[in-house]
């Protein structure tokens, strides 16, 4: 039984994606992630990470005998090339400063084998910020949020309720007015060292528990 990440580009029609994926479910081989997307109005694109497959060559195959399908090809998933995912949101200032101490400590631990990987978004307003924050749970592979900013409440603090609910994200704030620095798991005054403590609470590379300090002031 293998995991696979494939790449498909084949004409842009309808009742393609539900061809290819019947017979996927069909040899029993289960879809973990997927990302379509048209690359001009005749050809799409569509990436895919699957599970239990299990004769690969035959199952490539397969896929290569629709008619509608240009090339099929196998690479990486996205875990093992990007890894996890850091998400900074706020004002632009603050979250350049939390990237970098972020992108640093990142760096640290990507050259002995670990896969961090930043990103981020500067945003004004709280409607802008919340709608950020609510959509880090329809991410994949998000393991923190960092909120970097001089005032964040209401809304955003809401959307920290919903996304923790149902998914595990650590959530770091830095230290400002706001009922947000009260929904985080941790909050840290000094910009550059939470985006170092993010990475380091996510790295398998890293000694870190962030269990000891949750819910702290730093």
């Amino acid at each position: 039984m293998k995991e696979i990440a494939i790449q498909i580009r084949a004409q842009s029609k309808p009742g393609v994606l539900r061809d290819i994926t019947d017979m996927m479910a069909k040899c029993g081989v289960n879809i973990t992630y997927t990302y379509l997307f048209t690359e001009n109005p005749e050809s799409a694109s569509l990436y895919m990470e699957l599970e239990c497959v299990e004769n690969v060559d035959k199952f490539i195959e397969n896929i290569r005998n629709f008619k509608e399908v240009k090339s099929v090809s196998i690479h990486h998933s996205m875990g093992e090339i990007y890894g996890k995912r850091i998400i900074i949101i706020g004002g632009g200032a603050q979250v350049a400063m939390v990237a970098q101490g972020a992108i640093t400590e990142a760096d640290r631990h990507n050259i002995r084998g670990e896969r961090i990987s930043i990103d981020t978004i500067p945003l004004v307003g709280e409607e802008e910020l919340a709608e950020a924050t609510s959509a880090v749970a329809r991410l994949p592979r998000v393991e923190a949020l960092v909120l970097a900013g001089s005032l964040m409440g209401g809304k955003i603090a809401r959307a920290i309720d919903e996304i923790k609910k149902e998914h595990n994200v650590l959530v770091i704030s830095l230290n400002m007015p706001g009922s947000v620095t009260e929904k985080a798991d941790l909050v840290v005054t000094d910009p550059v060292q939470a985006g170092v403590m993010a990475v380091m609470a996510v790295a398998d590379t890293a000694i870190f528990d962030i269990k000891k300090i949750k819910n702290k002031k730093f």
